[in-house]
């Protein structure tokens, strides 16, 4: 286990680098002068020198990748160019209203998934199974911001039972009463693709020689879907959950923005608006770095879940 973990560790490194680099040179090459962007349309070109050096990108190429090396290992990326703010500082602050929101919809959004699944599947072309598939068809056809705007309507504004937006200091007081129809919204959205795609996966198994095995061996069905088909099924499961966890924190912008939740998407938001390079730049690095550490969690897991997966 040790050599497998030291193995894919060095394997990181490359890639790291190469997300790196990619990210500084799209940045410095596509994204423009800042000085320019910063400085505004009425600006002299002492104005321009000053914010270009001030910025340190005035400095060579070589150098402002060096620098960006060093803000990378010390986990240090400089300052936000808008207001100022450490950036590790500001992400650390935006990390935790992400992850209220984020934690609780993983994992509801993944249990109902499962468990619709398990019993979707085993009635394969009944009524049933069609009725639930053309419900997630319909489901899926309809944007993310009409299920936002039609649940802050009716059950925020109507019916009152939420708040149409807002966060507070307390863990609990958020999660309650701030994060629970975000949830809700990103619940409804996301449940159909993945009940879909866990039907199929579950389907997958259903078919398998060790199922019929079991019914002849005179396993109940409970038994047999429940431990023996789930067991099989869970390994492509716990792939793409693992997989989208990172993408979750920015792909949740639209959840966050509409309801005012200061987390890691709704500053990407007024990253790009403000062009803050140092946020984005940042931003872009620790998600590609989550990204492969929790790969790396997902082969560790496959032998948790089935200790016959052997790594190499």
């Amino acid at each position: 286990m040790s050599a497998y973990l030291l193995r894919r560790i060095w394997q990181m490194i490359p890639t790291m680098l190469g997300v790196i680099l990619l990210v500084f040179f799209l940045f410095n090459w596509v994204g423009g002068d800042p000085a320019y962007i910063l400085a505004g349309k009425i600006s002299s070109p002492e104005q321009i020198a000053n914010i270009r050096r001030q910025l340190g990108v005035d400095q060579p190429y070589y150098i402002q990748l060096w620098i960006f090396i060093q803000q990378i290992v010390h986990l240090d990326f400089g300052n936000s160019w808008s207001t100022g703010e450490s950036v590790s500082h500001l992400i650390a602050s935006r990390l935790g209203p992400s992850l209220t929101v984020l934690i609780p919809l993983t994992i509801l959004e993944t249990l109902l998934a499962v468990a619709l699944a398990l019993v979707i599947a085993f009635r394969r072309g009944s009524l049933t199974d069609r009725a639930v598939m053309i419900a997630c068809t319909a489901g899926m056809s309809v944007s993310i911001l009409v299920y936002i705007i039609l649940g802050q309507y009716f059950f925020a504004y109507q019916l009152g039972w939420f708040p149409v937006q807002g966060w507070g200091n307390a863990f609990s007081e958020n999660l309650i009463r701030y994060a629970a129809l975000p949830i809700l919204i990103a619940l409804m959205v996301g449940l159909a693709p993945n009940l879909r795609l866990f039907r199929t996966f579950v389907l997958d198994e259903v078919n398998q020689d060790y199922v019929r095995t079991a019914r002849a061996k005179g396993l109940s069905e409970h038994r047999i879907r429940w431990v023996h088909v789930l067991r099989n099924a869970a390994i492509p499961i716990l792939t793409h959950v693992m997989s989208n966890l990172p993408a979750l924190l920015i792909g949740a912008f639209l959840i966050e923005r509409f309801f005012s939740i200061p987390g890691i998407g709704r500053e990407v938001i007024l990253a790009v608006e403000r062009s803050d390079f140092p946020v984005i730049k940042a931003i872009t690095v620790c998600v590609a770095a989550a990204t492969m550490l929790f790969n790396l969690l997902t082969d560790l897991l496959y032998q948790a879940v089935d200790p016959r997966v052997q790594l190499k």
